[in-house]
């Protein structure tokens, strides 16, 4: 494969100049200077300022828990903020195309149709595993990028390393790898492989296994040179000092982190155990993330008992290969407990 990213760049973003903000020009601005040059109110209160464009101290913590490179790290408003800089990036409106795996998550089609990006669905088989050589028959000089969700929402599995393998030295376009549940995988996350697949990139998020939903912080992963063309393009002040400040803190102590993934998982054993108790409840399906997806009798019924009974899940039957099925996200002992104590009495 002879991969090359400065073919992929559209034209109008070889072309353009980068905003260039005040704390671009100067970056040092943590040091003791009076700071009279970005128009903030001088009334020091913690938010007055500007926060750093790069989010510089972030991606230190992150490069050394990832070991993965500063310069490999991209940081967004969620995940679906640096998604959505990669169709700006490399996708030309109403020209290139994108190949999907449904079911899958529905961004990447929301995020498609926004940028005016055709979005090739290719469904994954009866085992949720991608169709590689349907994939590959889909390919045109057109197709930019291939996404996968891995481990997959909302089936739960994570893909053979042999399909992203094929995909990925069969693929001269972007290859992008979705692993927000990661952290619940048995499976090793590709991070360590970032650098033998110039066209890999991941997309992590602090929203599921850290429990940081609420400050909206996506992370991408890949080459220098990707890196290098998102910088160009992302807004300046992308990730605010709030979330920056709270990311910081929550991964100061990944201790705490990796026992509630534990939790989760201990949790997630207990659910199955006993979903598999439960009658109209005709398959769980095994899961890699902290969720998972059950088939029942009934979709549409089994959804509205448990909703009158004080519990939400998502139900999941208009997705493709899910007819009649509920995906359910662990929650804490007290909260599972009670949903099977409900599902009992249905």
């Amino acid at each position: 494969m002879n991969f090359n990213i400065q073919n992929l760049i559209r034209e109008n973003i070889k072309n353009m100049q980068p905003y260039s903000s005040a704390r671009d020009e100067f970056q040092d601005y943590e040091e003791k200077m009076i700071y009279l040059d970005a128009n903030e109110n001088p009334n020091e209160n913690g938010i007055n300022r500007y926060p750093d464009t790069q989010q510089k101290a972030v991606k230190k913590i992150l490069s050394e828990i990832k070991k993965v490179a500063k310069n490999q790290i991209l940081l967004g408003n969620g995940s679906d903020e640096v998604l959505d800089l990669l169709f700006r990036a490399f996708c030309e409106p109403n020209k290139d195309n994108v190949i999907t795996l449904p079911p899958t998550y529905g961004m990447y089609g929301v995020l498609a149709n926004l940028n005016a990006v055709e979005n090739k669905e290719v469904l994954l088989n009866d085992e949720f595993e991608p169709n590689i050589e349907q994939i590959l028959s889909q390919v045109t000089a057109q197709t930019k990028i291939i996404f996968l969700c891995s481990p997959n929402n909302p089936t739960g599995n994570s893909f053979s390393d042999e399909s992203i393998v094929t995909l990925l030295k069969n693929f001269n376009g972007l290859v992008v790898l979705d692993e927000a549940y990661i952290d619940f995988s048995s499976k090793e996350s590709w991070l360590s492989e970032i650098n033998d697949y110039p066209n890999l990139i991941i997309s992590q998020t602090l929203s599921k296994a850290y429990g940081m939903a609420g400050i909206r912080l996506g992370i991408l992963y890949a080459s220098a040179s990707i890196i290098e063309v998102l910088n160009k393009i992302k807004p300046p002040y992308n990730v605010n000092i709030l979330t920056q400040n709270k990311a910081l803190d929550k991964l100061a102590n990944t201790k705490k982190i990796i026992k509630q993934v534990s939790d989760i998982q201990l949790e997630k054993e207990f659910l199955f155990k006993h979903f598999l108790q439960i009658k109209f409840i005709e398959k769980a399906f095994d899961s890699d993330a902290n969720f998972i997806l059950i088939k029942v009798d009934n979709a549409n019924k089994r959804y509205q008992q448990l909703l009158e009974n004080g519990i939400v899940v998502r139900n999941r039957s208009s997705q493709p290969l899910c007819d009649n099925c509920l995906r359910i996200t662990i929650g804490t002992s007290a909260e599972n407990l009670k949903l099977i104590n409900t599902l009992k009495t249905l």
